[in-house]
């Protein structure tokens, strides 16, 4: 076994890696970037060295400062964790050649099965069955081929990044520009390739291991049919799909495709399966590295992949066969993304101010995340797993559920509420799943509005900011913002209030004579009593709690009372002057402002002001957590005000551009 190990990523996975270098023995090496100076990784890792300033998402892909840091630290090998360099075939090669271990498969390997193309052709020579499709050059002839619908994919890479479903043909050629622009920025490559698309497919893949000594075995598969946009948001072990003859068959298929092109270490064989006929199954793709969703393959075999890929590295043979290897209880896994469900799920990003996660009893979280943590637009949305264990489907599900419902991460939006209520979702409950169920449900599982409490929650601690502090047992009646008066009823405070995406409201309080909280929340006819059960912490995040019209709740809250968390879900409730946004709509008279969805960078700039466009029309695009977003017309007009160009770093809100309406047609207000 090595003595020290240099890890070549960061967030929840460079935690997740030094945790098994740890339970060995092992010394670890973290890198950082100056903006991850004091991230979680850093301070877990025994020690760690800077390769980069800040921000400079490329320092992580850096091999030469990489190498660098190894060489200083005195590593012997490199966990690459996965992402780009995991699956990165030179890397793996300059590592071997600055006479360092690549924990991961041989560099020929990683070039052989991360092409897609060579793969399905690899694999299907050996007997597997492939997806059919088409490449590059020809790509636009061979979709056409084909027929609709189809699916574009990078050659390079996996993650969903760059994939596009097209149904309709005569968009063909913009989609295609679209996946290559993606590919490029995740990849480095804009190759493609296209498949027949499979109308409710089941995404099912197996976990295969092997040593360096000839020996592969599978570990079962895992269940990863609930996507969105193409990404893996809960993957569970083992599916319910799968008895045990097409268990072993899919099982030996992954077996041979490793095999095919002499793997070593932990990889995934990613097929795709009619929901109606199982034992008609289709290979995908290899992804030649650990995969996020390990976790529930590593809590139904009690084996610990990190541990093994290690031992492999080191020159070890498996410990164990095919026929050894057991399958016990379930696992479900949740990914938390930085991401809004409320706006679209576009990426969020900002700083954590409050942090809970859940760990213990069958539950398990893999983070990279703590308080002050700030979450920007250049790394994948990904900032934790929450994974759950029961000894049938039922408990793990229920569990993971309860497990949601107690994670936090107030300052940063993501997804946590959404996964909670997919997985309450009667489909998924009964294990009725496709590649396209979050797709069709997902209006369903979003809110429409803001509920309610979330306001009064946010007013009663603006009223409590407002108590001033007494002194000597003492406190003036005139300064206290209580609605005391001498003389009549107490008056009300407003309190104008906006969460994102959302109308603003205003929602009044006043005390009684009795000593609690009266609202007037908007809509209602008649206030409601409040009592506050748990006192607000002005200045520090906290938990707080109070009655309404009878009814407890409780919530976590920012420093400031802006943020709000239960349940899994999180809002952001502002300040709103209405006078500042009625001079605002002012300045910009019979116009739209658009503005960035999200914090990001501006890619591509389409127009030019004074240009007429039309409604609908693509004017800009805005890139985060490499995914794109495109801003269009939302009317016809001209391009009265132009304020980004490519290359420029926005935040969410900021206005991009300003359109003018003709005149002759106006715009309803």
């Amino acid at each position: 076994m090595f003595d020290t190990v240099l890890v070549a990523n960061r967030g929840e996975i460079a935690v997740r890696v030094i945790r098994t270098l740890r339970s060995l023995g092992v010394r670890s090496v973290a890198v950082f970037s100056d903006a991850d100076a004091d991230a979680r990784h850093v301070r877990e890792a025994d020690t760690a060295v800077r390769i980069g300033p800040a921000p400079a998402a490329e320092s992580y892909l850096s091999a030469d400062r990489l190498l660098e840091a190894a060489a200083r630290t005195g590593a012997q090998a490199v966990h690459p964790g996965y992402g780009f360099l995991a699956e990165n075939a030179g890397f793996a090669r300059a590592c071997e050649e600055a006479g360092l271990v690549f924990v991961g498969p041989s560099a020929d390997a990683i070039a052989l099965m991360g092409d897609k193309i060579r793969a399905k052709e690899t694999v299907q020579a050996a007997g597997v069955p492939v997806v059919p499709g088409g490449r590059d050059p020809d790509l636009a002839e061979a979709a056409r081929a084909l027929g609709a619908p189809v699916l574009l994919k990078p050659s390079a890479g996996g993650g969903g990044k760059g994939m596009r479903l097209v149904r309709d043909m005569t968009v063909l050629e913009e989609e295609i520009a679209a996946a290559r622009r993606e590919a490029r920025a995740s990849f480095g490559d804009d190759t493609l390739l296209v498949e027949r698309w499979v109308d409710r497919p089941r995404h099912i893949e197996i976990q295969v291991l092997a040593d360096g000594h000839g020996n592969v075995v599978h570990l079962g598969e895992r269940e990863c049919s609930l996507q969105r946009r193409h990404q893996k948001i809960i993957e569970e072990a083992p599916s319910v799909l799968l008895d045990e003859a097409t268990r072993a068959s899919m099982g030996e298929a992954a077996v041979q495709a490793a095999r095919s092109c002499g793997y070593r270490g932990a990889g995934t064989v990613e097929f795709i399966v009619p929901g109606g006929d199982p034992s008609s199954y289709y290979f995908m793709e290899m992804n030649t590295r650990l995969q996020v969703e390990h976790p529930v393959t590593e809590l139904i075999t009690g084996l610990d992949l990190v541990e093994w890929q290690l031992r492999v590295a080191a020159g070890e043979r498996l410990a164990f066969a095919q026929e050894d290897v057991t399958l016990t209880g379930h696992a479900v896994e949740a990914r938390i993304c930085a991401e809004d469900p409320a706006r679209g799920f576009l990426p969020s990003g900002g700083t954590v101010l409050l942090l809970d996660e859940p760990r213990g009893d069958g539950v398990r979280t893999d983070s990279g995340l703590s308080e002050g943590t700030e979450v920007g637009s250049l790394y994948d949305p990904m900032l934790s797993k929450v994974i759950a264990y029961g000894p049938d489907r039922a408990t793990a599900l229920r569990k993971l559920r309860a497990a949601l419902a107690q994670t936090v991460t107030l300052g940063v939006q993501t997804n946590a509420g959404f996964l909670r209520r997919l997985l309450a979702h009667p489909a998924v409950v009964a294990g009725e799943l496709d590649t396209g169920l979050v797709e069709r449900e997902v209006d369903g599982l979003v809110p429409d509005g803001v509920p309610a409490e979330v306001y009064a929650a946010a007013a009663l601690l603006r009223q409590a900011a407002l108590a001033p502090a007494g002194g000597l047992g003492w406190t003036n009646p005139f300064a206290a913002a209580d609605g005391w008066r001498l003389g009549g009823d107490r008056a009300w405070t407003p309190h104008h209030l906006q969460v994102p995406g959302h109308e603003p409201v205003t929602v009044r309080v006043r005390s009684t004579p009795d000593g609690a909280t009266e609202l007037l929340l908007p809509g209602a006819d008649k206030p409601l009593r409040g009592s506050r059960g748990v006192p607000p912490r002005p200045g520090a995040a906290h938990r707080f709690g109070f009655l309404l019209d009878g009814v407890s709740h409780t919530f976590a809250a920012g420093p400031d009372g802006s943020w709000l968390g239960r349940d899994g879900d999180a809002w952001h409730v502002r300040d709103h002057d209405p006078v500042a946004a009625s001079l605002t709509r002012s300045g910009h008279a019979g116009a739209d402002s658009l503005t960035a969805p999200m914090p990001g960078t501006v890619t591509v700039v389409k127009v030019a002001v004074g240009d007429d466009v039309t409604a609908g029309q693509s004017l800009l695009v805005v890139e985060a957590m490499k995914m794109e977003h495109v801003i269009s017309a939302p009317h016809a007009g001209t391009v009265a005000e132009l304020d980004v160009a490519p290359g420029t770093t926005v935040a969410m809100d900021q206005v991009l551009a300003v359109i003018a309406p003709h005149a002759e047609e106006g715009v309803a207000r």
